[in-house]
């Protein structure tokens, strides 16, 4: 029997087959000890849609060899239909998804180098996908830690928000419509040619599918945990990042889930020993303490951690990019946020007010409003997080208070208030908290968007009466962020918030005349409360650049017509891997313009190239698709074309009209 400080020789397997019931291979990346079979070792499983053998092996490397050298058998397995293994993927987080899953788990605790205990790690889908498979308790799943995750697939994913629909839905879903295109590496697999047609042939495009599915039905409930918490029986260490998309189901785990223990920190999305904006911290041996704790019975105090830790981020000056953000870590023991303190701040026609006043204020903002809103999930470290709010601000009806007396701790989600009317049955909102610098730039600490229809809930949403008054409130993003003495807190408030959501089909007028803001104020924190270890990680994977890296966001006013149009460009360069000799790359491109005076002038338009290379094989995926509407529908157009060789072997096109309801 191996110590806890101890390292053992690792082997690594990087086709491991995994049959199914149905007889569908799957392929994985094992990496484990030598003597595992002497010696078993409990299993982390990562269990995902995005290429082991391409597309995650840069921070597979750093991750997965760090804890098979500590006594852990680490498997990375592409899902059905992707990367090397079989099968066909038809959308995500299937019934068949989970169940192929719970099927690996159940041949991975009977394998004789496992001591019968699994835990699965993951981050966005594969965070995702642990806590559901989590909800199904499989009984060798005794711990999971979910990063950048949700609860909740229609509040809190990539498609809709507060009801509206995000732009995302169609940005990520031409995302997937690329990389599920791909064809496995023709090393491993002598029929790689039929699998890729096959897959080609019944590639289906996300975004059609998730459009269907407007308000929170049955489709978003299988799959999101929080329709039954009590499911999962394994014990979940939650992480997210101030700068990612998905933080708010950080504080809701800890907070419902016994033994729940939550981090979050200043982190776009990516793992936290490698991510930006610094600091980092020492995740790996953060997650070994769970594993070792959970996993093989060890008493590593992690129960005993606690409850809650964030990143108190300094108030910083707005940036399209930070490489580190200056703060501190705090901690709170028992809960996360909902115990926080609120402060009520009242909008008035004098700004924010600790007293109630004379509100009459009219929201009618451009569509364009919302040029600085940054990319819903920053991800691929180009210029993605929001810009000087200063932009959107003179689009919007502001509320200041004066200048603040003391550091004031933001913690929690705050929450806003309005009395209103509209104009139009069919309207949205977007609610900005931001930081007001004593020179007027304005920073976004955190936002919220809701669609008016849905102000009664997202299950059954009910046009507004015209000129009819009513209540409506929204929780804007959780964030930990500290505005320091002297500066000025600022709510904005817009009817439009592109290119983030999609704009309602007809301009319309917002009338406030009561509303106020329910602040979460933490007590001041006077230095760090808690410390990790520093970041650390394995040996990086070794690769020849072939093309550089690129990222770049541009945004244009054509003076003729009017139209805004924002054109980005991420080229995620080409490399040949040392190890195995696969060259892969590929480049993906967005556009998106409106007119401001015309929410039906909105198009968005994506372009992705993706490269495949193998001793004399050349592959090549090119996939298109573009998004509009009408008052009354939406419309979508997709291609697929497959290129061996520099020869078209495969095209296919698609478009699909769908109704708008309520949106």
């Amino acid at each position: 029997m191996t110590t806890r400080n101890s390292l053992r020789d690792i082997e690594e397997d990087p086709d491991f087959g995994i049959t199914l019931s149905d007889g569908c291979r799957l392929s994985a990346r094992i990496w484990r000890p030598r003597d595992a079979d002497d010696d078993p070792v409990p299993v982390i499983l990562e269990y995902l849609p995005y290429r082991k053998r391409d597309g995650t092996t840069a921070r597979d490397a750093l991750t997965h060899p760090w804890f098979a050298e500590r006594g852990y058998a680490c498997v990375r397995v592409d899902m059905r239909g992707n990367g090397d293994s079989e099968g066909l993927m038809q959308d995500e987080y299937t019934p068949q998804e989970l169940s192929d899953a719970v099927e690996v788990i159940s041949q991975l605790a009977a394998a004789p180098w496992c001591n019968g205990n699994l835990g699965m790690m993951g981050i966005s889908w594969g965070g995702f996908n642990g806590l559901q498979v989590a909800a199904l308790a499989p009984a060798p799943l005794k711990a999971v830690i979910t990063l950048c995750s949700t609860v909740d697939r229609y509040a809190d994913d990539i498609h809709y928000k507060g009801g509206c629909l995000l732009n995302e839905n169609l940005g990520w879903g031409a995302t997937m419509w690329s990389y599920s295109s791909r064809a496995p590496d023709p090393a491993l697999r002598d029929n790689w040619r039929e699998m890729w047609l096959q897959r080609l042939e019944n590639e289906p495009f996300p975004p059609g599918i998730w459009l269907r599915h407007q308000h929170r039905d049955a489709y978003w409930q299988h799959g999101s945990v929080c329709e039954d918490y009590s499911k999962i029986k394994a014990k979940v260490l939650a992480i997210g990042g101030w700068g990612d998309a998905y933080k708010n189901a950080v504080p809701q785990l800890v907070e419902v889930l016994p033994g729940a223990k939550g981090i979050v920190g200043p982190w776009v999305h990516k793992y936290p020993h490698f991510a930006v904006p610094e600091p980092r911290i020492g995740f790996l041996q953060e997650a070994l303490r769970w594993w070792d704790h959970w996993l093989k019975g060890e008493a590593t105090g992690v129960d005993a951690d606690p409850d809650y830790r964030a990143y108190l981020m300094d108030g910083a000056r707005p940036a399209r990019w930070y490489a580190e953000r200056p703060g501190r870590w705090i901690v709170e023991a028992d809960g996360a946020t909902s115990h926080i303190p609120h402060r009520t701040l009242h909008l008035t026609d004098r700004g924010l007010s600790d007293t109630p006043g004379k509100l009459t204020a009219t929201v009618a903002s451009p569509q364009d409003c919302g040029a600085e809103s940054g990319e819903y999930c920053a991800i691929w470290l180009g210029p993605e997080m929001p810009g000087d709010q200063r932009h959107d601000d003179a689009l919007s009806a502001c509320f200041d208070t004066g200048p603040l007396d003391h550091d004031t701790d933001i913690l929690g989600a705050p929450r806003i208030v309005l009395h209103l009317s509209a104009d139009r049955p069919q309207a949205q909102i977007a609610v900005r908290l931001c930081h007001v610098h004593p020179d007027g730039a304005s920073t976004r600490i955190t936002y919220g968007v809701l669609n008016l229809s849905h102000r009664n809930g997202h299950t059954s949403p009910t046009p507004l009466a015209p000129g009819a008054a009513c209540d409506v409130a929204l929780e804007l993003d959780q964030i930990a962020y500290r505005v320091p003495q002297g500066h000025r807190l600022r709510v904005s408030i817009s009817n439009a918030y592109w290119p983030l959501i999609w704009p309602a089909p007809e301009t319309s007028a917002l009338s406030l005349d009561r509303g106020e803001l329910q602040l979460p104020v933490r007590r001041t924190a006077r230095g760090a409360e808690h410390s990790f270890e520093a970041a650390t990680a394995a040996a990086p994977s070794q690769t020849e650049t072939l093309r550089d890296a690129h990222n770049s966001r541009k945004r244009d006013v054509d003076m003729t017509t009017g139209v805004v149009t924002l054109t980005i460009e991420d080229d995620f360069g080409k490399v040949k891997d040392v190890d195995h000799g696969l060259v892969s790359g590929s480049v993906a491109r967005e556009i998106w313009s409106i007119h401001p005076d015309d929410p039906l002038s909105a198009r968005g338009s994506c372009h992705w190239t993706d490269e495949l290379e193998r001793d004399s094989i050349a592959l090549r995926t090119e996939t298109t698709c573009s998004m509009w509407s009408d008052a009354q529908h939406f419309y979508l157009s997709a291609r697929l074309e497959a290129y061996e060789n520099g020869v078209l072997i495969y095209e296919r096109d698609h478009s699909d009209q769908i109704a708008r309801d309520h949106v």
